[in-house]
């Protein structure tokens, strides 16, 4: 099926292109969101008599995402969640998520413009991209903690494992420091009883 673009599209082509594509990709995205119009000759005269109106609303939406960009780039928000000792989560995080930390910061984004990679499954800062206009896409941070002390933590770029492995490594050292001071002790008893 032949689509006019009435925006740039990802992986598909520039404001006023005529490209093909499949029937239902069509008939359940990009018509019903408005980013095309049926390749028809009317069509193709609406959009020759509209271009220039889409492309001055386009430009002024850009501007408005660059502007937000600009503020939300490399922004790290906090989400708070369950987790075991190891730093696996229970459940995992979603866009959704992600969007409700970024609009409880004073941003105002959607969930579809978050795109995660892969599940978020475990404790840590996780990159996300965010895409708020065809043209403009920027990258925040989720730093994901089961407290706001462990977020800072984890923000000062120490992990959870990390810490429990300084812990673990005190303690054995503490123990082995004791086992010594016993065992100095014991020897000391042994030469007196021997004098």
């Amino acid at each position: 099926m032949q689509v006019i673009l009435l925006e740039r599209v990802a992986k598909l082509g520039q404001m006023g292109d005529v490209v093909d594509v499949r029937p239902g990709y069509a008939r359940n995205y990009l018509l019903p969101q408005g980013k095309a119009l049926t390749a028809s000759e009317r069509n193709i005269a609406k959009f020759e008599a509209q271009k220039a109106q889409l492309e001055a609303r386009n430009l002024e939406t850009k501007g408005e995402a660059d502007a937000m960009g600009a503020r939300l780039d490399r922004q790290t928000f906090v989400v708070i969640r369950q987790a075991s000792d190891g730093g696996a989560l229970y459940g995992s995080v979603t866009p959704r998520d992600a969007a409700d930390a970024a609009t409880a910061a004073g941003f105002t984004i959607d969930r579809r413009q978050i795109a995660i990679d892969r599940p978020i499954k475990d404790l840590g800062l996780h990159d996300l991209s965010v895409t708020l206009h065809p043209e403009v896409q920027v990258t925040i941070t989720l730093n994901v903690a089961r407290s706001v002390e462990e977020a800072e933590l984890q923000a000062s770029g120490k992990t959870i494992q990390e810490l429990a492995a300084e812990e673990e490594a005190a303690a054995d050292f503490e123990i082995a420091e004791l086992f010594d001071d016993i065992g100095g002790a014991q020897s000391d008893e042994d030469d007196d009883a021997r004098n």
